[in-house]
């Protein structure tokens, strides 16, 4: 059996959600869809590429994965429907792909131009439910990447960096993700803390958040009491900025500087 995911802005008031599971039911009615979420910001194309790729790792080799937040829909960008590491990703090409194609194994990458694997009458509004539905559907089916279409070795990307800057003596991240506590997950890998000083609490590491200086390096987020600000390395692998019961985006906002150092 295989497994299709959902990643949409699509919400759940509307039929959006329900049109895309129908149409893959009558192609492939054995696939098993799984929804990730249907609560992607409006538009907000870095939110689900990041969501993406923190689900990867999570799913077994074969998976489908259909990603649809596309501002552009109707116009000439494109739709890609590609393999990194196992798994199958079909997106509008307007950097959906971008953390996953930097964080995992590009095998192949096509663009998505065979109407025959589309619904008879494509909405120029809902390329979600008329082409990448019925596309993941048919490679749920067994039908070939290179049967959607040509080989491509270009994919956008996101403008915001997905690693950290290494700077003199530590990095310089960014805030790359805001989850609904109100944590703010940079781009600071976990693997680059280790190169600059340590894991989990360190003192010789040095984390600055905007003008606030000196924040800790915690384990959890009871390290700290209530109200407290303080810096993790979180279930994303990354460097999260956190207030213990509290949210951080109201004090930082959503793109504070955040630096760390070795003390």
């Amino acid at each position: 059996m295989k497994t299709i995911t959902l990643t949409t802005d699509y919400g759940l008031s509307d039929w959006y959600s329900a049109a895309l599971k129908g149409v893959i039911g009558g192609i492939a009615p054995d696939a098993q869809v799984i929804d990730v979420t249907h609560d992607i910001e409006a538009h907000d194309v870095q939110h689900a590429a990041f969501v993406l790729a923190r689900i990867w790792p999570c799913f077994r080799p074969g998976t489908i994965h259909v990603a649809v937040v596309d501002p552009g829909v109707g116009t000439t960008r494109r739709i890609l429907a590609g393999m990194y590491s196992g798994q199958f990703l079909v997106a509008p090409d307007n950097g959906l792909a971008g953390f996953v194609h930097v964080e995992q194994e590009c095998q192949a990458l096509h663009v998505v131009q065979n109407a025959r694997y589309f619904l008879p009458n494509v909405s120029s509004t809902f390329h979600g439910r008329d082409i990448m539905a019925p596309v993941a559907a048919h490679l749920a089916n067994g039908v070939a990447l290179e049967s959607f279409g040509p080989q491509t070795e270009s994919v956008r990307l996101l403008d915001v960096p997905a690693r950290a800057a290494a700077v003199a003596g530590g990095l310089q991240g960014r805030v790359i993700y805001v989850d609904r506590f109100g944590t703010l997950v940079s781009n600071i890998g976990a693997d680059q803390i280790t190169a600059v000083g340590g894991a989990g609490p360190a003192p010789g590491i040095s984390v600055s958040v905007a003008s606030v200086e000196g924040l800790p390096l915690c384990s959890t987020f009871a390290d700290v009491p209530p109200g407290e600000v303080l810096t993790l390395i979180g279930g994303s692998g990354r460097l999260e900025v956190a207030i213990n019961q509290g949210r951080a985006v109201d004090r930082f906002g959503r793109d504070p500087r955040i630096d760390l150092r070795r003390c």
